[in-house]
């Protein structure tokens, strides 16, 4: 069988950097004249042929790169695998081939392309969940590489990004909860250790200052690290009747940690989340929650990076998608006297 020849083999035949083929094959600047031609000769003596660019039936095919942070894996599928499962369903219904690749943790220090954008012409760029700003702007100079963040947006990018709404979706978890009789509310997230926990703490505010409620400080609990560990939430001494916790994930380890201290869910405490995703088995209850219309979020996304890739523009610079509550058992309804 004939051997592959890759952008690194022509590269270092030339002795140059795989991003100069790269460049110079695909028409970028950065690149002379001369040298891209004598690249592109060599590229041709080699065999080398374009991956990604035109079907059977002459449509073209684009090749779009997916980077999830390694921070987001654990033990368990995480909800960002669900998003990437959705995008690998939708990309074949808009003639595009997903290449993707776990962001690791010295990668991203040493501010290195990912493997898929230096090995192989990718047309366009999904980011899942949100990453160190410093490697993202490292992406965003890249000129050859538009790219769309999502589940996250962050201020000074050039590139869209495609979100849940995670203010007014917070915001209606929390007036659910104002509904069901609750007026001692606190929130659980580490504010600033991701934009979407923050602007989740925001909808929980708008929703307390909408009913009068007074915020209380010791409500407002942290539940992670700043690099994204989950873990080690501490109970405030005088408590709640309700958590409105940032993520599933955090309302599951609420959970145990109560019942763990004796208390019962929903009859002592109640409890609602985001997303609407857990991994079966992490708790023993069904969470109330916001559930996040996933399959929307990512045909937006490949919607916007074919733009981007075909036609240089997109038709907006962050789109926001909806969801609804779900109901299920982590919440009671308090009767007043």
């Amino acid at each position: 069988m004939k051997k592959t020849v890759r952008l690194s083999d022509i590269a270092e035949r030339m002795q140059v950097s795989t991003v100069t083929v790269s460049n110079a094959l695909a028409g970028q600047k950065g690149v002379s004249e001369e040298l891209r031609t004598r690249i592109k000769q060599v590229a041709a003596e080699m065999g080398y042929q374009t991956r990604g660019t035109v079907s059977g039936g002459g449509k073209k095919i684009l090749n779009v790169g997916v980077i999830i942070g390694e921070k987001y894996l654990g033990a368990y599928p995480s909800y960002y695998w669900k998003v990437y499962q959705e995008l690998s369903l939708i990309a074949g219904l808009h003639s595009c081939v997903i290449l993707f690749e776990v962001l690791r943790h010295e990668r991203e220090a040493a501010l290195e392309l990912p493997l898929f954008a230096v090995e192989q012409q990718i047309q366009g760029l999904i980011v899942i969940g949100e990453i160190g700003r410093e490697y993202l702007e490292f992406l965003d100079r890249q000129p050859d590489i538009p790219m769309v963040m999502v589940d996250f947006m962050m201020r000074g990018l050039k590139c869209p990004s495609v979100m849940a709404d995670n203010y007014y979706g917070m915001y209606k978890m929390v007036n659910y909860l104002i509904e069901q009789g609750h007026r001692e509310i606190a929130y659980v997230g580490t504010l600033l250790a991701s934009n979407s926990i923050t602007d989740r703490y925001f909808g929980y505010r708008k929703a307390l200052l909408e009913s009068g409620i007074r915020e209380n400080p010791d409500w407002v609990i942290n539940d992670r690290t700043m690099e994204g560990q989950i873990g080690n939430i501490r109970l405030p001494e005088r408590m709640p009747t309700a958590f409105a916790c940032n993520c599933d994930l955090t309302a599951s380890e609420l959970v145990n940690l109560l019942k763990s201290r004796g208390y019962r869910i929903p009859e002592d405490i109640s409890i609602v989340g985001f997303d609407n995703y857990l991994y079966e088995g992490l708790c023993d209850i069904s969470i109330t929650s916001y559930e996040v219309d996933i399959k929307e979020m990512v045909r937006c996304a490949i919607k916007i990076v074919v733009s981007l890739a075909e036609h240089g523009n997109t038709p907006a610079d962050m789109r926001l998608v909806s969801g609804s509550v779900v109901e299920k058992e982590s919440v009671r309804r308090l009767e007043h006297v």
